[in-house]
Formats: C-alpha cells, structure tokens, sequence
C-alpha cells in the first residue's frame, strides 16, 4: 500500500521559555523553518491552515508556502484548508497556480468551508448564505481547473464570459482536495466534482469515518468516476516516550482546545478526557513506536492513500515541534510504511 505522510500546522502562536505569547511575525517564520526542517527529512506533504484570529498566525497560507517553497526542493506545498467560501475562486486559482510555478509542481489546494467564521464578516459575506457561497464558488472553481476559457453564471461573484485565468499550470490540473468535517453532503459534493477527499478527524474513534469512506466511493462508481485519494487530517505530536509526549503536550493542548471550546459552550477538558482521546480516539500521540501503529492502523481501516499529523497546538514551544517533526520523519514514517508493507 503507498500512503503518503505529511504534516499540518495552522501556524498557532507559540509561546517563549518563559511563557509568553510570541509575536505572529516571529512564529510565520518559525513555520518556514519547521517546512524545511520537513523537507530535509523526506516527509511528503506540510499544510497550512486558514485563519484570521489572533491564536493562529497564518491568514495567507499561499504566502508562507511560497517562503517554504524556496527553502525546499521535494516535499509538497499545500492549504489546510483554504476557506473557499469567503473567498474568490479566480484568486485562488491564480495564488495556487503561481505557488505551483514557483515550486515546480509541488502546490496543492484543500478546499473546504472552515471550521471558523472570523472570515465571513471581515470580508463582508453573509452567514446565512454559508450553503450557496461555496456550493457556487466551488462549481466554479471546478471550472478553472479544466484551464479552458470559462462562461460561469451565479449569485456570489461577477459572472464570466468566455474568460481565461493564468497562469497556467504546467502540467494541469492543479491538484486540488475537498476538505471535509463530516457531512455526508460534502462527500457526495467531493465526488461529484471528481476531486480526492480529505477528512478532518479531530476527536472520537476514526473508525467511525467508514460510513463517510464508503459513501465516497459509492458515489464515484455511480458517477462513472474512477476510483480518488483519500486522506485523514488529525492532531498528534511524537516525543521520545509516551509518558513525555503527554506531558508535554497536554497543557498547550489543553489552553487552545478549552479556548475554542468556550467560544463554543464545551466545557473544558480534563486530563482523563485528554488521555481517553490518545488511548481509543483521533490523537495520534506518543514515542514513534505508539504514533506509528496508531497511523498504521487508521490508514488500513480507512483504506487511505495519505495521512496528515497536525503537529502544533496551542502555545506549545518552537523547538518541541522541531523535534516532533524529526522524530515523524526519522522514525514514525519508516514505521509506518514497514508496518504496511
């Protein structure tokens, strides 16, 4: 089985040994050191996420993967995931395609709605459009990869007429994922577009996605489509044993999801909560040896062609996610590809 290992981070602003928020500059810039620290190491794929909140640095994920771009040579650039809804598809498009230049073909897009909604009112969109601003925009985005002149009519954008967009790619069409949290109509909207799946499993057994995996699949055959990628983005972090992973993970862990959590009405997480989810759900946490079975593991009950360890959480320190970055490329990675072979 080929699988494909990667990383995602969404530049969370880290904290200095003596406890202080780092400035989001500082922290972009660690993320192009974390890059090519993962370039070095063979490891396939680094995504950034999309955000515009002041807990994560990385609003512009195009910007800093072009920085990554020039300090790499191999490892594939790419979102995770661009909020297409608050968005412009052609300038999406265009972004990607110039990071896919500037890469020589390494660039990737991961379409999906966000899990956050800062971006609809800080670029003036409608809320209660949420459906309709990225079922058109992704129609049309679908369109632009085809890099043909497009004639596209909706309600979210100007329309187009016999319109081109560039630059052009190389060697078309631009990759291109749907990012997915778990709607069934967001499956079957990934299919029918033909384009490879992403699911963001961020808690709870990852087993409990096959009904999603299946749907999936289903939906290409009956389409006459042929059979696509897919891939698992999860939360995780590697030390050099289990007891030190936890321990240095969990507080950090903890400050970022207790915050987002009381944006939302969770209440906040205790550290048996914390231990069941790295134990029986969607925490890939632990030495190599633990991470590696556990990645293993999803990919074969998932059938997955790629797998994304979101590495950063919280105010957890630069230099603790530079070692989990070596450590995922030394040796979960080589772990996990044995373990399949």
């Amino acid at each position: 089985m080929t699988i494909e290992l990667g990383l995602d981070t969404f530049g969370d602003v880290s904290a200095d040994a003596d406890g202080h928020l780092l400035p989001q500059a500082q922290v972009i810039r660690q993320v192009v050191e974390q890059g090519a620290l993962a370039d070095e190491l063979g490891i396939d794929f680094i995504g950034l996420g999309e955000h515009h909140r002041d807990d994560f640095a990385i609003s512009s994920p195009d910007v800093v993967l072009g920085a990554i771009a020039a300090r790499t040579r191999r490892i594939r650039l790419g979102s995770s995931v661009t909020v297409l809804s608050s968005d412009d598809p052609v300038r999406v498009y265009e972004r990607f395609a110039t990071l896919d230049a500037v890469s020589n073909g390494r660039a990737e897009v991961i379409l999906g709605r966000g899990s956050f909604t800062e971006s609809f009112p800080l670029f003036g969109y409608d809320l209660n459009r949420y459906e309709e601003l990225f079922e058109e925009k992704l129609e049309l985005f679908a369109q632009l990869l085809e890099q043909k002149p497009v004639t596209w009519q909706g309600n979210t954008r100007a329309g187009l007429t016999n319109q081109r967009v560039y630059p052009l790619v190389e060697k078309p069409p631009l990759k291109t994922w749907i990012g997915v949290g778990g709607s069934p109509q967001s499956v079957i909207r990934a299919a029918h577009y033909g384009l490879p799946l992403i699911l963001a499993i961020i808690g709870g057994d990852p087993r409990r996605f096959t009904p999603y995996v299946a749907l999936y699949r289903r939906a290409l055959a009956e389409l006459g489509k042929g059979a696509l990628p897919i891939g698992v983005h999860s939360p995780g972090y590697v030390a050099d044993s289990d007891a030190q992973a936890r321990e240095e993970f969990f507080p950090d862990y903890k400050k970022m999801r207790d915050r987002i959590g009381g944006e939302r009405g969770w209440g906040p997480m205790r550290r048996q909560d914390f231990d069941a989810e790295v134990e029986h759900g969607s925490l890939y946490l632990g030495a190599p040896q633990t991470v590696a079975r556990k990645i293993a593991a999803t990919v074969k009950a998932l059938g997955l062609a790629r797998f994304d360890l979101k590495y950063s959480a919280g105010p957890l320190a630069h230099a603790k996610l530079m070692r989990a970055i070596e450590l995922y490329g030394t040796q979960v990675i080589p772990l996990v590809r044995e373990m399949l072979a």
